[in-house]
């Protein structure tokens, strides 16, 4: 049995900026990472994957990206070697390949972390495993035809992987846009039910979209968990040619677009009447942040390009289908694009809501000194991306850094 102050519950982004913060308060911990760092980002993404983020928003507490190229985007190699890096930068004590199989709560001051290689004691916690954990699919993904097979974003490579025939993408945010365009490109055809979605160009008036979000601090402002949670991330694509990639984008490239899928019966697959609705809210959405930034630059007389004229449209619909007979299209297969949702069956502190969601204030659950690191919208609106994971990591540091303090005195 070993002792620390604090145990670290995951070895990507989150945890090695946790164990960063902490490092720089002189407070003891360990970092327990079930596979190799960042193991999410070697084993659950596909081959063509580069970050939605450009180099230079891959900022982590002391650490930021040391390239020529701050515009363009890491590849997942690229990425882990980043991490890997930064691990190395202050040498963090994580503990590769343990996985945890229990976490309790023996004292107000005292947690119980068990792996499968031994067990730690620690006066707290910090629960660090992400946002994207196990893929959320729809129950009426049951009813089915056992013939059609079902692909989640974790399992897919490339489109090799992909049994012969046409493939219905059931979700359009920035992960199901991404594999029905690289679907389209390997010559497959391509249905996208398109739920809530928000819409944002890659570039505008000469910087990165993500730019003038960080510049407004659109970014770095309060979040409303509550309120914001089920808001889908933006459509976009990290590429060398910096292109678009929207539902307009992708039926421009011969997708079909449909509504928000909503059950199948037989081998019919039933569509809402939504599609029109949900496109036009995505593309006002747009156009109204764009007004704000056009605002921002004339505020702050910016010396940039003007916004180029009819570059930017709303989106032209073609008829879309209420149904589809899957047999009938030739669909073999359904990549489910539709989020994910969270599994703790490890966690033995009744902290979790009705939701299964751990509940917490800023990452500060309602048990003294267990902690969450890396939710979507935790403290700011954005909490899980890698360059906002490090400031919820900074303040969670202080509080266990004063709560170390308290228990000195």
């Amino acid at each position: 049995m070993k002792h620390v102050n604090t145990v670290i519950i995951g070895g990507g982004q989150a945890g090695l900026a946790m164990g960063r913060c902490l490092y720089q308060f002189g407070v003891e911990h360990v970092i327990l990472e079930r596979g190799r760092i960042g193991e999410r980002w070697r084993s659950e993404r596909w081959d063509s994957l580069r970050m939605l983020t450009p180099n230079w928003q891959s900022r982590l507490p002391h650490w930021h990206y040391k390239g020529s190229d701050p515009d363009a985007f890491m590849t997942m190699p690229e990425f882990v070697h980043h991490l890997e890096n930064y691990a190395q930068s202050y040498e963090a004590p994580v503990q590769t390949g343990t996985a945890v199989t229990s976490l309790e709560q023996l004292s107000d001051t005292r947690f119980r972390v068990t792996t499968d290689r031994e067990v730690w004691l620690a006066a707290n916690v910090v629960i660090a495993t992400g946002f994207c954990d196990k893929p959320r699919i729809p129950e009426f993904a049951a009813d089915v035809p056992e013939e059609i097979r079902h692909i989640v974003p974790a399992d897919y490579r490339n489109p090799g992987q992909v049994p012969e025939g046409n493939v219905l993408v059931v979700g359009a945010s920035a992960t199901g846009l991404q594999i029905g365009e690289e679907l389209l490109a390997a010559g497959r055809e391509v249905t996208l039910a398109v739920g809530t979605h928000i819409r944002v160009p890659r570039r505008y008036r000469g910087r990165d979209i993500l730019f003038w979000m960080d510049a407004m601090g659109a970014f770095a402002s309060p979040a409303n968990p509550a309120v914001e949670r089920s808001m889908p991330p933006p459509q976009l694509i990290g590429a060398d040619d910096n292109h678009d990639l929207d539902v307009g984008t992708l039926q421009d490239k011969g997708a079909r677009l449909a509504g928000r899928a909503i059950g199948v019966k037989g081998s019919t697959v039933r569509f809402a009447d939504t599609l029109h609705e949900t496109v036009r809210a995505a593309d006002e959405g747009m156009f109204s942040l764009l007004a704000k930034i056009d605002g921002f630059i004339k505020a702050n007389r910016m010396n940039v390009p003007p916004a180029e004229p009819d570059a930017l449209r709303p989106t032209n619909l073609r008829p879309a289908p209420s149904s589809l007979d899957l047999d009938a299209e030739g669909i073999r297969s359904i990549v489910w694009a539709t989020g994910y949702r969270r599994e703790y069956p490890w966690l033995k502190v009744p902290v979790l809501d009705d939701r299964g969601e751990v509940r917490h204030e800023g990452g500060i659950t309602p048990v003294p000194g267990l902690y969450v690191l890396g939710m979507r919208f935790q403290k700011r609106k954005f909490s899980n991306l890698v360059d906002g994971v490090g400031r919820d990591a900074e303040d969670l540091s202080l509080h266990i850094a004063a709560r170390q303090s308290a228990r000195a005195a």
